[in-house]
C-alpha cells in the first residue's frame, strides 16, 4: 500500500518555525512569568519543565509568533539525539502558555498532514535515522532547519493518517493517563510520609486532644507524647537509626570484568540507564552473575556517584554496575527506605558536589550518618496497609506503560509504511491487517 502513496519532503507539509532568542539576562525572576521551552527541556517523547526558565509576561505581545499551541511538535536541533532517543515531544495543554526559544524547532502540519500523525512521524524510526545520518558538529552535533525540512516520507491520504494517529493516539493516552495517575499517587505517598515520619502530626494531634483523622486501629498505635532524641522531639517510644542500619545497601560490580558467554548476556545498569529508567542501547554483561547482582522490576536503585539518584527500577532486568547500590532489607518495607533515602537526598547531592574529584560522590558513613525515625513494628505494620498498596500500585502501573509503549514502538514503523493497516471511519473493523 505505501507504494502507492506519494513521497514528499517534510517541508512541504509543515510550517517550521525556530525559536527566538532571548537574552538570557532579562530572564523573569517573576515565578508567573511564561515559560521558555529550550533544547534543555526536551527528552525522548516528553519535556522535562523542572528549572525552565521564565520570560515576563508584560513583554509577550510582540512575540506571539513564538507562543507555542497545543498539538504543535518541537524538536530540539542541538544535540537531537540522546540517549533516551530523539529529542522531540508534542505540546499539551498542561504545557501552555510557553514560548519558543532558538535552535528548537516548532512543526505544524499542513492541510495535508494530520496534527497527531506528525507527531509519529517524528517519533519514528526513519526520522531518528535519518538526523542521526544528517547532523553535523562533533562537540555539539546539530541540526539545521533546512534539514529536518528535507526529511522524504510516504504520505497516505488524510483517512488513513487519522485512522493510524487514533489507534496509536490511544495507546499514549493510556500512558498519559498512568503517567498522571503515576503523578497523584506519588505525591499522595510522599505527603503521607511526611506527615506521619518526619512533621508527626498524627502524634501532635492525639497531644493536643485533636482528631488525628486515621482509622482508629491505626491511631491507637501512634503515640500522645514526644520524647528527646538527637534529632530532637520524636514520638515517643521511636527510635532513631542510620540509614544502613535499616537497609542493605549492596554495591555493584565492575561488569567490564564480565563479559558474555555462552550466548547469554544481559544489559548493564548503569547511571545512564538509572536516569533513562531503562535498558536501550546498554552494554551487555555475563548472565551468570551472583543473583544479588541481578536487578529486576521494583527493585530500589541507588547511584551513590556522580549523579546522585533514588529509583524504583522499572526498567527490566538487568545488572547492577558499580556506582550503583540495590537497595533492599529483610525487615523494613520497601517504601520506608526508599522515602527516608529521598529525604535524604538533597543533602547526599551536597556533599558530593563537595568533593574536589571530577565525580562528587558520597561514602558509606555518610549512610550512618543520614538518620531516620522507626516506629515500633506494630505500628509500621499498620501503616504498611496504607502505604505498600499505593507502592505497588506505582510500580504495576510504569509496567503496564512500558508494555503499552513495547507494542506502540512496535506497530509504528508497520502503520507508517503501509504493512499494517488500520480500517478507516466507516469501514467494518477487523482489527489490525
Amino acid at each position: 500500500m505505501a507504494s502507492s502513496w506519494p513521497s514528499v519532503q517534510l517541508g512541504d507539509v509543515v510550517e517550521l518555525t525556530t525559536g527566538f532568542p532571548f537574552n538570557s539576562n532579562r530572564y523573569a525572576e517573576d515565578p508567573a512569568g511564561i515559560r521558555l521551552l529550550r533544547g534543555d527541556n526536551v527528552a525522548q517523547g516528553v519535556l522535562q519543565w523542572d528549572g525552565a526558565k521564565r520570560w515576563p509576561c508584560s513583554e509577550v505581545e510582540s512575540l506571539q509568533e513564538y507562543l507555542l499551541k497545543e498539538g504543535d511538535v518541537i524538536l530540539a536541533m542541538d544535540r537531537p539525539w540522546i540517549d533516551r532517543g530523539l529529542k522531540y515531544a508534542s505540546i499539551r495543554s498542561v504545557d501552555l502558555p510557553a514560548l519558543l526559544v532558538q535552535r528548537v524547532a516548532r512543526l505544524r502540519g499542513k492541510e495535508r498532514l494530520d496534527t497527531r500523525y506528525l507527531m509519529y512521524i517524528i517519533g519514528g524510526e526513519a526520522f531518528t535515522n535519518y538526523i542521526l545520518g544528517t547532523q553535523t558538529g562533533t562537540t555539539i552535533p546539530h541540526i539545521s532547519a533546512g534539514q529536518i525540512r528535507g526529511f522524504r516520507f510516504a504520505l497516505p491520504p488524510l483517512p488513513v493518517q487519522h485512522a493510524i494517529a487514533t489507534r496509536l493516539g490511544m495507546l499514549d493516552d493510556k500512558i498519559e493517563l498512568n503517567r498522571r495517575m503515576n503523578e497523584t499517587l506519588e505525591v499522595m505517598a510522599r505527603a503521607l510520609f511526611k506527615s506521619w515520619f518526619i512533621d508527626f502530626d498524627p502524634v501532635r494531634a492525639k497531644a493536643e486532644g485533636r482528631d488525628p483523622g486515621l482509622p482508629a486501629d491505626i491511631a491507637a498505635l501512634y503515640p500522645d507524647s514526644f520524647q528527646d532524641s538527637e534529632l530532637g522531639e520524636i514520638p515517643k517510644g521511636w527510635r532513631v537509626k542510620g540509614l544502613d542500619e535499616i537497609a542493605d545497601f549492596l554495591n555493584g560490580l565492575a561488569l567490564q570484568t564480565f563479559p558474555p558467554h555462552d550466548g547469554r548476556s544481559i544489559p548493564i545498569i548503569k547511571i545512564a540507564q538509572l536516569r533513562a529508567g531503562n535498558t536501550q542501547g546498554a552494554d551487555a554483561t555475563s548472565a551468570n552473575l551472583d543473583a544479588k547482582y541481578v536487578v529486576d522490576d521494583g527493585d530500589v536503585l541507588f547511584s551513590w556517584s556522580g549523579s546522585l539518584e533514588c529509583v524504583l527500577w522499572t526498567g527490566g532486568l538487568g545488572a547492577l554496575n558499580q556506582h550503583l547500590f540495590k537497595v533492599t532489607s529483610a525487615v523494613y518495607p520497601k517504601w520506608f527506605y526508599y522515602y527516608w533515602i529521598q529525604h535524604h537526598l538533597g543533602s547526599f547531592r551536597e556533599i558530593a558536589a563537595g568533593k574536589a574529584t571530577t565525580m562528587g560522590h558520597i561514602q558509606r558513613h555518610h549512610l550512618s550518618g543520614a538518620k531516620v525515625v522507626v516506629p515500633g513494628r506494630m505500628g509500621l505494620d499498620a501503616v504498611d496497609k496504607a502505604l505498600s498498596p499505593i507502592f505497588r500500585q506505582l510500580v504495576q502501573l510504569r509496567l503496564e506503560s512500558r508494555t503499552l509503549a513495547t507494542l506502540r514502538d512496535t506497530l509504528l514503523p508497520k502503520l507508517l509504511s503501509g504493512e499494517l493497516r488500520v480500517p478507516q471511519t466507516g469501514e467494518p473493523s477487523k482489527g489490525l491487517s
